[in-house]
């Protein structure tokens, strides 16, 4: 007489012989295999996912209609709704039908509920350095999912590794159709709610190994080699040639690990692929993604790139001297005075010191460009001391800008040298970019280098016209001439004649147009090569 009757089945189930009218496909199992809804035994129970997960606590159950229940039974609705009311929820965009499946057929014995949109179950409330919540991407058509080559690189490391191409076709109608939650990444991790053929969405997690502080250190330092590295990872660009350095930066076939709480075993499931495809789509909009996916958060790794570039700054600071300038000391022109001698002068202070810190205050100037203000104004009077001669005195407006961006080092990485180069880029007249391009020159060889970045010239027959037959008898192939350059062949690498008789190099990623300085400049041109450390098949 205790006993409930055996043909009620729970609250939350949905009605085994009415499938989602809406739903996509489904693969049909084997005789032995679960029910569709049923997780695999190493699973957590699909109503109620793990406590450390770091989506939300809980899947949208009112989207199956319910059947009544023996009054002695509590529903897991209600005990789950109990147990997580002072969690935060997140509800997905009402835009968004990644999550919005029709309600499955009910008989005509059972009222069908009131229908509502599922919430999401993403919480971007925990976002920090190291984990990112991106919400539902919208459905879009057609099967490519990447545009960039470093998220065909992830595609084609699924697409290699998968075990059947029938799993990744339906992967890709999920993915296309927007069946993917709200994504959220973390180091080694991809996590996502997947809505299948059933009400209750599956959890998918894709994971892939970190890099270690060794790999760290190697792509740091490519990354920090050439100034146009750090330029394209500002503009979301992911450089071929930084990819390649040595570093195990993009996965391989076989190095994405999927799992997936659906009772397919297949590798991957269509949940886990097209969890994969929507995560191309966040590599082609950002490819720090891809950096936070192996260990290093953007902030952080923009952090320690500028960290190593000041390092290396003052580094070549401390070995170049001051050059000697031309002039007549006062003490001689005034010797034939008949004057009471002067005390001996104080020597100079070895360096200039260290501005005030200046405080913030509501109406008044900036204190950061007051810092930089007060810095160069010091720099400049200690040169004047030592030497007898202001350096900016003759610069132009553009180069005193140049040379301002110059002497912070950084390369625009922090916060405080982004505003400086927009501030100083805006006065000017230039972008950014333009600005970066000319510090790099500036660096390179001064005021003269940044003529030779900004003024080609027709040199007169000589020096120029003897620099291609010393590039031949070094192994090296006819460079190309153009007024004052000479191209390889390759369209890579650069020489420059500068009106100063050096020979100035810069390299352009091959096939583009886009040419930074590197290197030191030489009067040898096959000197100038050859301070670039670029291999000897060149």
């Amino acid at each position: 007489m205790d006993a409930p009757p055996t043909d009620t089945p729970p609250m939350d189930a949905p009605p085994m012989d009415a499938p989602p009218t809406d739903a996509p496909p489904t693969d049909t199992p084997p005789m032995d295999a679960p029910p569709m809804d049923a997780p695999p035994m190493d699973a957590p129970p699909t109503d109620t996912p793990p406590t450390d997960a770091p989506l939300a606590d809980t899947p949208p159950t009112d989207t199956a209609p319910a059947k009544p229940a023996p009054a002695s039974v509590a529903t897991p609705l209600r005990t789950t709704s109990t147990s997580t009311h002072s969690r935060p929820r997140h509800p997905a965009p009402a835009s968004s039908p990644a999550l919005d499946p029709a309600p499955p057929t009910t008989s005509a014995s059972h009222a069908p509920r009131s229908a509502r949109s599922p919430r999401s179950m993403a919480a971007p409330s925990r976002d920090s350095e190291l984990r990112r919540t991106f919400p539902p991407l919208p459905p879009r058509d057609g099967d490519r999912f990447a545009e960039s080559w470093w998220g065909n690189a992830w595609v084609g490391a699924l697409e290699q590794g998968a075990l059947d191409v029938k799993r990744l076709e339906r992967g890709r109608g999920y993915a296309g159709q927007g069946h993917v939650d709200a994504i959220t990444v973390t180091p080694g991790l991809v996590l996502a709610y997947v809505q299948g053929s059933r009400p209750r969405p599956y959890r998918v997690q894709v994971r892939l190994r970190t890099l270690d502080d060794t790999d760290w250190d190697r792509f740091l330092d490519a990354a920090a080699d050439r100034p146009g590295h750090i330029a394209a990872l500002l503009d979301k660009e992911m450089p071929q040639s930084l990819a390649e350095c040595g570093v195990p930066l993009l996965p391989g076939p076989g190095d994405l690990e999927p799992r997936c709480s659906c009772p397919d075993r297949g590798h991957p499931c269509k949940h886990a692929a097209a969890l994969c495809y929507q995560t191309a789509r966040l590599l082609d909009a950002d490819p720090f993604v891809l950096l936070l996916l192996r260990g290093r958060g953007e902030r952080d790794l923009l952090d320690a790139l500028s960290r190593l570039n000041a390092t290396r700054a003052a580094r070549a600071a401390q070995d170049r001297g001051p050059a000697p300038l031309p002039g007549v000391r006062a003490a001689e022109v005034l010797a034939s005075r008949a004057l009471t001698p002067l005390p001996a002068p104080l020597p100079p202070p070895a360096h200039p010191e260290q501005p005030p810190a200046y405080p913030a205050a509501p109406g008044g100037p900036d204190p950061f460009a007051l810092d930089q203000l007060a810095t160069d104004a010091a720099a400049r009077a200690h040169t004047l001391l030592v030497t007898g001669r202001d350096p900016v005195g003759q610069l132009t407006f553009w180069q005193d800008a140049v040379r301002l961006a110059a002497a912070r080092p950084g390369a625009g990485l922090t916060a405080g040298t982004r505003a400086l180069y927009a501030s100083l880029a805006t006065a000017a007249g230039r972008t950014p970019s333009e600005l970066a391009r000319a510090v790099a020159a500036w660096r390179q060889g001064g005021p003269e280098g940044l003529a030779v970045l900004e003024e080609p010239w027709d040199p007169p027959a000589g020096r120029f016209d003897r620099a291609r037959p010393l590039l031949l008898a070094a192994d090296l192939p006819a460079f190309r001439p153009r007024r004052n350059h000479l191209t390889h062949p390759q369209g890579h690498v650069q020489l420059r004649l500068g009106r100063d008789g050096l020979w100035y190099a810069y390299e352009s990623e091959p096939g583009h147009d886009d040419w930074w300085p590197r290197g030191t400049p030489d009067l040898d041109p096959v000197g100038a090569l050859t301070g670039l450390g670029l291999p000897g098949d060149l």
